[in-house]
């Protein structure tokens, strides 16, 4: 894949600093919270992080597309679009739990070839970029080999995301067959399996915003990031994602998983 420019990767951590400057504001703070049609929670602060990058975008890049949490998607024909979640993790946000973060994403035709994981409140900072190790706060990062999935540490955000029937039967033989399963941290868990201290995330119902970044970023660090079926990610995957650290992993859970990946 070709590599990213210089100036976009650059650009992108502008993204993130202007997002930071919104979550710190709010963090544990009295904010209040709104329900969206989903029932999901949403903040005066996941909107401000949002309209902020997305306004910094449209200036420097009229040109390029925008896929958002909050906003929604514009100019989704475009040859790159900025995927952007301005909180993944609201639920942590707003109970004063540092384990969320903000996504910043480029894909190229549909494919991921930048990814930033912010969590402004610890100071940490992945960035993953298309032929490039990935790093955090700057240090490079790599995966850690686990040669068998009874030794893998396994992350979900919750078991609830699993749809009731096949699916979840499907992640509860995965999370049956590994050393230690936990939930909670959305991003910050990629960030953690990238830097070698978990092995597995295995999750569903997520949104092109909620994975388009994470994918350079766990390559970039050496792991694998597919979909159920082992194909790559795109902006039109159906949002059930398995990522891990070891390619045995992988192919050990692609097969757990395959009698409900349809």
């Amino acid at each position: 894949m070709a590599p990213v420019a210089a100036e976009l990767a650059a650009f992108a951590q502008q993204l993130a600093d202007v997002a930071a400057g919104v979550v710190r504001r709010y963090y544990r703070a009295a904010v209040p919270v709104e329900s969206k049609l989903d029932a999901s929670p949403v903040t005066i602060a996941d909107r401000e992080a949002e309209r902020a990058m997305r306004d910094l975008i449209r200036a420097r890049y009229p040109d390029h597309g925008i896929e958002g949490e909050e906003f929604g998607a514009e100019g989704e024909g475009a040859e790159f679009v900025w995927h952007l979640d301005p909180i993944d993790g609201t639920k942590s946000f707003i109970t004063g739990r540092p384990l969320f973060g903000t996504l910043v994403g480029l894909s190229r035709a549909g494919r991921p070839v930048l990814g930033i994981i912010d969590q402004c409140i610890l100071g940490e900072r992945w960035v993953g970029l298309a032929g490039e190790s990935s790093s955090w706060n700057g240090a490079p990062i790599r995966v850690r080999p686990c040669s068998g999935l009874e030794l893998a540490v396994l992350y979900a955000t919750s078991p609830l995301m699993f749809a009731a029937g096949s699916e979840r039967a499907a992640f509860e033989r995965v999370q049956s067959a590994v050393r230690y399963p936990l939930f909670g941290g959305d991003c910050y868990a990629y960030g953690l399996l990238a830097m070698g201290f978990a092995d597995l995330v295995v999750e569903a119902d997520l949104d092109a915003h909620d994975f388009m970044a994470l994918v350079p970023v766990i390559e970039g660090a050496g792991g694998v990031m597919t979909d159920w079926q082992g194909r790559p990610l795109n902006a039109a995957s159906d949002g059930r994602v398995v990522a891990a650290g070891d390619p045995r992993v992988h192919e050990r859970v692609l097969k757990l998983l395959a009698s409900s990946s349809h």
